[in-house]
């Protein structure tokens, strides 16, 4: 069994989201019902660059999709995967090919040797975290909800 703790780490995922700027979203589908197409959608309003990645789209909001990592053209901060476990150690490893700093992990995405593959690359690893949620959370944009409210208050609901 993986220890997640290790990669689950607050200051490092608060380092993550305040130094990125460019998010390859692995996975990313044009499904807006699909967490990966929420999460892109979410990142992109807050200002990151996303860069989906997947061969069976060619254009998701408003991104021309690439089928790899290696075939994006920009350095890339954080690879945000939206894959089966089984798929980490390759995607990591083209992770580390293309320099990328950071190897995010969503919810269940957990594969030990990915993690390794990774580290041993030089590759920050988060790992069964939701980069959207991580956001919210730390930059203060997370509402009971799930969504920001825009309005402040200490009064909570049904509480007179």
């Amino acid at each position: 069994m993986t220890e997640l703790a290790r990669y689950q780490d607050a200051s490092a995922i608060q380092r993550v989201l305040h130094t990125a700027r460019t998010i390859a979203i692995v996975g990313l589908s044009s499904n807006e019902l699909r967490a990966s197409y929420f999460v892109g959608y979410y990142l992109k309003r807050h200002g990151y660059r996303v860069i989906p990645v997947n061969p069976r789209e060619t254009r998701i909001l408003g991104e021309t999709c690439h089928a790899r990592l290696s075939d994006v053209p920009v350095p890339v901060d954080v690879v945000n995967v939206f894959r089966a476990p089984d798929a980490l150690p390759g995607i990591a490893r083209e992770a580390v090919a293309i320099g990328a700093g950071t190897l995010w992990c969503q919810f269940g995405v957990v594969n030990e040797e990915g993690a390794r593959i990774a580290e041993d690359g030089g590759v920050t690893v988060i790992m069964d975290r939701c980069l959207k949620i991580e956001h919210a959370r730390y930059v203060g944009r997370m509402h009971w909800l799930g969504f920001n409210t825009q309005r402040i208050t200490s009064v909570r609901a049904g509480i007179q």
